[in-house]
Parts: structure tokens; C-alpha cells; sequence
């Protein structure tokens, strides 16, 4: 089976045997993609057939029955194979423009290059035996000013010359043969060629000479955030797996990728740099192949009508219960396993079946009252199997032995939960292929309905909720009532809504944080300690606060768990600050590592285009004179020297080892981090300070005596 495909003057298919890569050279491959007329006149078809013909960049054109939709007959469909990949878009945009709007429209246009080869030749690029890799790193700042003088290769550092760190580079990538090269960045790639080309040194990457830029850097906003994607490059025979561009790679190993590669049918270079909604749509693609469905170029499926009143209903999201602020003894947690997948394939969610004209008069969906169809959706079948095999595979964890294998599916697992996570939302995404909003609303409709009933379950039997949010339920004891076995209920409301509800974590104690500005909780930030664990082996679970924000300081977030901890063992706000007025002493004398006061934030905008001087600001200034040049999107790393400065000695790059920080800054980030941990027990900022200004005033009186 084939794992990467590579363009170069034609195609070549690379393969893993037991005797080692093999290529298959490929001459006669043509993309296709599809149009149909909309149009008033009978000829639609033809008049376009006739108009292609002519084209250079079209090779043959032929009329096909395909579906283009999954409630759509099958109909004459124009197909189009072109000569090469670069001939699709523009072919495509030619179509478009023919006719009134929308009379002519295109399908299996934006495939990438790897997922398209696979899918129209009906390969499977799963290898047939795991990929070898090879490891190098650079650090950024020696990536920024090449040429290159030190990596590492696995897990050796290699310094010198620009031509030794090219010979020690081309001596291991010999050695090793590696099927995949795990790159810090790729950008690598065309770094240590330019090197090569000044030098007059050969270079090969691949397993063919060569190398090739596939995609340039952007910028992109998602829901409110800026995201940098970094330049894309390819080298013959060997993926890429770019450890600055992946996420399923981060989140679930190779082995993960390679889990997605089956599932998705995209080859594991282009699994690396996907997104969740990229895969998920690509296993969507493959369904609707199955089903001889085309692929819209752009998402058509327009919102339905609906009244005033029910748009207010439908725009309400899943269930939140503000949570009860404060330090809990006893509480339990459980949880609806994979609650919005599973509402979708038990209830026959998808973009065909809600609000179905066959089922017009139903009101299937509580609240909202649309109707459903009875004929099995097409997201059923794409979101049954990865249920089904990520509940076999924790299931074989908890029975192997085999720590090794268990790792293997953990990874498989975990791949196969941002699936399911991202599922859901991806339904309201406007640019999602075969996404409606109404499935969206449906979900989070059914999700309300089955926690409104479970809470009712548990309080009709002896627990009260202290925290409820989208498929998770908080719970404890009422005082002085009999209390029904929590396995007993969660199997009778299993039963009732015909969704798992499993026993998650039995906790000795929960903290509820509240929001800042308010006694109001906040609904994702709390800490507790899983019960059962000594204080040898004491578990606990951090949620939203300091110590789970990227951008905390390291030293910070130990800090913060220590003074968990602290709490833990003595339950009282005073014990937090006298551990706190200790930290802050060491903060204060300058006993902390500057490295571990480093700040990581993410740049929203260019450097010139921030109208604050923030520290961020400072920050990308410094790094632009060190030939960084962060994008948008991008992380830079700080450590705070002087905050009351508006230049770019304001802070300092982690890189640059500062042997100073700004104190009073730090301390406010401290203060900020124990607020945290005490204002469960009802202890402000203010309450704080006072008590470690009185602590100060006794400690100076003893001295003095």
C-alpha cells in the first residue's frame, strides 16, 4: 500500500515493503472534477462540454451519473479530467463564471494533492508497516540567522561549520533511510539547501534528489483567534512531519497519525499538518464517495426559515449550571460518554435528515421542534465506527498488560476524541462541506433535554448538583436524605436517554473558583483532589486556572500547585499564604530563574499594527532585531525586566538568558495565581493582602523584641 505520493514531472507512489521503499512511477494520471447546470435550458451540459473542448488544460470531458447531494437522485454530471493539478482551480473558476450565478457549479474541486491522487484512484495510504522516523531540531534563533551551526539529530547535538552540520545532516539521513523526517520546523529544508548551494555541496533529503515548496505562510482567524500557518515543503520518498505545523502528531504520536491516515484516507504527511475539521471532512468525503456524492467546492446549504421565537431558542448553546463557588468535601463526577456524537448517531442527526419535507409534520427535536428523518444519515455511518473504536480500545486498555500496546492505543484513542469533539461545532461551521446549522442547534437542543432529566434523576434520589456543563455533572450528597447508588443511577439514565453515562471521578474535595469581577462561579475553572490518593501519591485535577494557561510563567504554575497542595493538607487560607509569603520572599530576593519566568503569547497583528506599547509589542520588536520576524499567529517568549519602560527594554527574549526580572510585575502574576486558590474559601485579593501585611508586621515586631 502506498503511503506518500509525490508530483514532481508525474507521479510516483511510494511504498513500504519488507524489502524496503519502492516507488511506482505513475505517467498517465489526470485530476477530475465535476459540473452540473442549473440552469433553464436543456443543453446546459453541452454547451459547456462543447466550450471546454477547446482548452489545452483539459484532456478529456465525458457525461457520468453521479448524486450531488445524499437526499439527490442520481443525474447527468459533466467530467472533467484535466492535465495536471494546476489546471483544476483555474478550469473551475472558467465554469463558474459561465451563465447567470449559480447556474453552473463545480464539485471535487479543493481536494489537496495527496487525498485526491488516493481517492480518485481508490488507493488506501495506510503503510503497510510502521514508518522508521529520524529527528532533527534547530533552535529558532539559529533558524532565523543561517547558516546553521548547531542541531540535534534525535537525541544528539551536533555543532560546527555550516559544512559539518551539512555532512553530519546527509551522513545520518544515509544511515537512518527514514521513512518519515521529524522536522522542528521545515523550514529547515530550504534553510539547509541555500547553505548547500553556496558551499557547492550536494544535498538529498529525499529518497530523489530535490525539494519543493507546496504551500506559502499565512495568517487566519478562527472564532476570534489569529493562527499562523507556516510554509509547507515536500522532498521525494521521505513525509514531513513539521513538529511547528501538527496537531494530531502533538496530541497523539505517530501512532495516532497513522490511525487517522486509515480512517480519513489522507496519506500521513498531509494528516500531519491538518486540522481536526480537515480530517473529519476528509472521512465525510470518503462517505459520500461510497454513496456516489459529489463534493460541493463551497458549502450551498443555506439556513432554514424559522420564526423570531425559535431562532431564540435554537441560539441558546449546551447546558451550563453555574457552579455553586466554594470548597466541596465528597463530590462526584460523571460524564456522558461522547455525549454530542452519540446524540447524533441515536437520534439521526445530519445536514439530510433535519427538518426532512417527509416528516414535515413531526416535531422530533425538543424545543425546537423540528422534524428528523427515519432513513439512516449519512454522519451516522461517518461517526458510528470512530465511537465504536474508541470504546473498544479503552476497553482493551484496561484489560492489556502490555504497557507498549496500551500506549499505542491510548494514542489511537486520543486521535480519535478530537474527532468526535470537534464534530459537533463543525456543524455550524459556515465553510464545513456537508455541515447545516440546524444540526448544530438539534445537538445542543437534545444535550439540554438529557441533562435537565439527569439532574432531576440524581436530586429525585438523595444528590444535589453543585456543577453541570455540556456532558459533564457535578454531584454530592444531600444532608440527611437517602442516597440511590450513583453506578445504579448513572446505568438507569443510560438506559432512559440510551447514552452512556459513566462514573468518571470520585473527588475528597472540589474548589469552585469564582470570576474575578463577580461571586458569581466561573464555569471552567476549579481544582480538586481525586480521592483515594495518599499524600505520597496525591492526584489532583486543575481546570481553566493559572496553572492549565499557556501563557503562565513555569515557576508561577508550580507555585500554584504547591499552594493546592498546601491547601489539601491544611484547608485554610491562612496555611496558602503562609507558604505564599515564602515564595514571594524567594520572588522578592531574586532567587528565581529568569527562564522560569518566561511568557508565552501569540501575536494577533504585526508589530506595526499594535496602536498599545504592550509587552508583546516589546517583545516582537526584539525579536525582529534578531531576525526572528514572528507573524501573526506565532508564539514569542518573554521574561518582564522593567514594566514601567515603554521601549523594547521593557522585556527580554527567553533565548537572550536575562539575569533579571521585574519584580513587582511577578509578584502581581503571583498574587493573581493565589487569588485563585483562595477565593473558594472566600478570600479576595484584599483578604490577601492584608493577612500577609499583618504576617509582615508580626515577623518585624518578633525581630525587633
Amino acid at each position: 500500500m502506498v503511503y506518500k505520493i509525490d508530483y514532481l514531472d508525474d507521479v510516483y507512489e511510494w511504498s513500504l515493503t519488507s524489502d524496503g521503499p519502492e516507488y511506482r512511477h505513475v505517467t498517465d494520471y489526470t485530476p477530475t472534477l465535476y459540473a452540473v447546470y442549473d440552469g433553464q435550458g436543456e443543453d446546459g451540459l453541452a454547451a459547456l462540454r462543447a466550450r471546454l473542448t477547446s482548452s489545452p488544460r483539459v484532456n478529456s470531458l465525458c457525461i457520468e451519473q453521479w448524486r450531488r447531494g445524499f437526499r439527490h437522485d442520481h443525474e447527468d454530471v459533466l467530467t472533467i479530467e484535466v492535465a495536471d493539478l494546476d489546471a483544476v482551480l483555474p478550469i473551475a473558476h472558467q465554469i463558474r463564471k459561465l451563465g447567470r450565478p449559480g447556474e453552473y457549479k463545480c464539485f471535487n474541486v479543493d481536494f489537496s494533492r495527496e487525498f485526491r491522487y488516493c481517492l480518485e484512484n481508490d488507493l488506501d495510504p495506510t503503510p503497510a508497516q510502521t514508518p522508521s522516523t529520524l529527528s532533527i531540531e534547530v533552535e529558532s534563533v539559529e533558524l532565523a540567522n543561517p547558516p546553521i551551526t548547531e542541531l540535534t539529530i534525535d537525541d544528539e547535538t551536533v555543532s560546527g561549520s555550516p559544512t559539518a552540520i551539512l555532512h553530519a545532516v546527509q551522513h545520518r539521513i544515509e544511515r537512518a533511510d527514514p521513512d518519515v523526517l521529524v522536522l522542528s520546523s521545515s523550514e529547515l529544508i530550504p534553510t539547509l539547501y541555500e547553505t548547500a548551494d553556496a558551499h557547492e555541496m550536494d544535498l538529498q533529503f529525499g529518497r530523489l534528489p530535490g525539494w519543493q515548496q507546496l504551500a506559502s505562510k499565512s495568517t487566519y482567524e478562527s472564532y476570534g483567534n489569529v493562527g499562523h500557518s507556516p510554509a509547507r515543503y515536500n522532498i521525494p520518498g521521505r513525509a514531513i512531519v513539521d513538529k511547528s505545523n501538527t496537531f494530531f502528531f502533538a496530541q497523539s504520536g505517530l501512532d495516532g497519525c497513522l490511525d487517522m491516515v486509515r480512517r480519513s484516507g489522507k496519506p500521513v504527511q498531509e494528516v500531519a499538518w491538518a486540522s481536526i475539521g480537515n480530517v473529519l471532512t476528509a472521512i465525510q468525503i470518503r462517505e459520500a464517495r461510497e454513496r456516489d456524492v459529489l463534493v460541493p467546492w463551497n458549502s450551498w446549504r443555506h439556513e432554514f426559515f424559522k420564526p423570531l421565537t425559535t431562532l431564540d431558542d435554537a441560539d441558546r448553546g449546551g447546558f451550563t449550571f453555574s457552579p455553586e463557588v466554594g470548597f466541596h468535601e465528597d463530590v462526584h463526577e460523571l460524564d456522558f460518554s461522547s455525549l454530542y456524537p452519540n446524540i447524533i448517531c441515536e437520534f439521526n442527526i445530519s445536514s439530510e435528515t433535519i427538518r426532512c419535507e417527509c416528516h414535515a409534520d413531526r416535531e422530533d427535536v425538543p424545543g425546537l421542534g423540528y422534524s428528523i428523518c427515519d432513513e439512516r444519515g449519512y454522519l451516522v455511518d461517518v461517526l458510528q465506527p470512530l465511537i465504536d473504536a474508541r470504546d473498544a480500545f479503552k476497553q482493551e486498555i484496561r484489560e492489556t498488560d502490555d504497557s507498549e500496546w496500551a500506549t499505542t492505543l491510548q494514542a489511537r484513542s486520543d486521535a480519535i476524541k478530537w474527532i468526535l469533539v470537534s464534530c459537533f461545532g463543525y456543524q455550524g461551521f459556515s465553510n464545513a462541506k456537508f455541515g447545516r446549522i440546524e444540526c448544530h442547534e438539534a445537538i445542543n437542543a437534545y444535550a439540554r433535554e438529557i441533562l435537565l432529566d439527569a439532574k432531576e434523576v440524581f436530586e429525585a434520589n438523595g444528590w444535589r448538583l453543585v456543577h453541570g456543563i455540556v456532558d459533564s455533572l457535578w454531584v454530592t450528597a444531600i444532608n440527611d436524605e437517602e442516597q440511590t447508588p450513583l453506578e445504579e443511577l448513572a446505568s438507569a439514565i443510560t438506559d432512559r436517554v440510551g447514552i452512556r453515562l459513566e462514573y468518571e471521578t470520585a473527588f475528597e474535595w472540589v474548589a469552585f473558583v469564582p470570576l474575578r469581577d463577580s461571586e458569581q462561579g466561573a464555569l471552567t475553572k476549579y481544582f480538586g483532589k481525586v480521592a483515594g490518593t495518599g499524600s505520597e501519591d496525591s492526584e489532583y485535577k486543575y481546570r481553566g486556572i493559572e496553572c492549565r494557561q499557556r501563557s503562565t510563567p513555569a515557576w508561577i504554575a508550580d507555585v500554584q500547585r504547591e499552594l493546592i497542595e498546601t491547601l489539601d493538607q491544611y484547608r485554610s487560607p491562612e496555611a496558602v499564604c503562609d507558604r505564599l509569603d515564602r515564595r514571594l520572599a524567594e520572588l522578592r530576593d531574586g532567587q528565581v530563574d529568569p527562564q522560569k519566568l518566561a511568557i508565552d503569547n501569540r501575536a494577533s497583528k504585526h508589530v506595526e499594527e499594535y496602536q498599545q506599547y504592550t509587552r508583546t509589542v516589546a517583545a516582537l520588536e526584539r525579536a525582529d532585531d534578531v531576525g526572528l520576524d514572528p507573524q501573526p499567529g506565532q508564539d514569542v517568549s518573554y521574561v518582564v525586566i522593567d514594566d514601567s519602560k515603554r521601549s523594547r527594554d521593557r522585556v527580554a527574549l527567553a533565548h537572550e538568558l536575562p539575569e533579571g526580572y521585574d519584580v513587582e510585575f511577578y509578584v502581581e502574576q503571583l498574587l493573581r495565581a493565589a487569588e485563585s486558590v483562595c477565593s473558594p474559601l472566600g478570600w479576595r485579593r484584599d483578604e490577601i493582602a492584608e493577612y500577609l501585611a499583618e504576617r509582615t508586621t508580626l515577623t518585624l515586631s518578633a525581630f525587633h523584641s
